[in-house]
């Protein structure tokens, strides 16, 4: 089990870099959006898909850390972040963007041990509502 205190600093951590990844996008939506449809232009992945993804992504990240920051619905959040972190993985296999992988992974493997350890979540919202599971 790890200590209550290390929970929160990773929980923080994470969170952080998706509140922030969303935060930026949000204000430069359109500018975000077309930027993303003009990477994929030459892969297998159809426009009418990149599109609405691109659009949605930064909400889910958005949403993700906020949760995350305050370990509010910690156990969803990590499971809506992994599978955030799934579907850029996909993606940047699609556009052989083969640099941007480790850092999806590691933000993948810090969900997953969080989620592991939610039982350690003690400094958090959901620590007030109702025990883990």
């Amino acid at each position: 089990m790890i200590k209550p205190l290390p929970y929160l600093l990773l929980r923080l951590l994470i969170g952080m870099s998706f509140f922030g990844h969303g935060l930026v996008r949000l204000p430069k939506l359109d500018k975000f959006s077309t930027w993303m449809v003009g990477e994929f232009q030459n892969s297998l992945l159809p426009q009418t898909l990149v599109k609405p993804f691109s659009c949605i992504l930064p909400f889910g990240e958005l949403i993700t850390g906020l949760l995350l920051l305050i370990g509010l619905f910690t156990k969803q959040a990590c499971v809506l972040g992994v599978l955030i972190a799934l579907a850029l993985i996909f993606g940047s296999s699609m556009i052989e963007e083969w640099g941007s992988i480790p850092s999806q992974l590691i933000h993948g493997v810090i969900l997953v041990f969080l989620l592991q350890h939610l039982v350690s979540n003690h400094y958090a919202l959901d620590a007030k509502r109702k025990p883990q599971q």
